[in-house]
């Protein structure tokens, strides 16, 4: 069974609902969840965040969170979750900040790097990907540890 059919079954066996807030992944965690038939049962929507305005705007992330941390953080993964949940009025939500590259990387935060947050009402993991896999390869990798995250949450 594939990660997003297991999230569903585990969604619909709670009665959960889900969102994403999604930056680096540009809507491909969005996009495999909703590929599952029935998926309208318990997937209420997703945004996706590619700028810090939106991220302020329709997630809650604070001003001071991105110019003391950075969009790629801990702290703004964990504040785009919460405010997914929030806007979207869900159970449940992941979110993806990164640097899918091949630009953009830094000696503190090189491409690859990837913040990822799952949260499951007030409980909320969170994970550091990193390693360059190529752009491509870098939102692939973030996809599948953002739904693995939020599975083993449901769990």
């Amino acid at each position: 069974m594939k990660l997003e059919e297991e999230i569903g079954e585990l969604l619909k066996a709670k009665n959960l609902s889900l969102s994403t807030a999604e930056s680096c992944t540009g809507g491909g965690i969005a996009a495999l969840v909703t590929s599952v038939s029935g998926s309208s049962e318990y997937f209420k929507g997703g945004i996706v965040a590619y700028s810090n305005d939106v991220k302020m705007a329709l997630l809650h992330v604070s001003a001071e969170t991105l110019e003391k941390h950075g969009a790629v953080s801990r702290e703004t993964v964990t504040e785009m979750v919460k405010g997914a949940m929030n806007t979207l009025k869900t159970d449940c939500a992941v979110a993806t900040s990164g640097i899918a590259g091949p630009g953009g990387g830094t000696p503190e935060k090189p491409v690859g790097t990837v913040w990822i947050a799952a949260a499951y009402k007030n409980e909320i993991k969170t994970m550091k990907q990193e390693g360059d896999c190529g752009r491509a390869g870098n939102v692939q990798k973030a996809i599948q540890n953002a739904l693995l995250l939020l599975c083993n949450l449901l769990k």
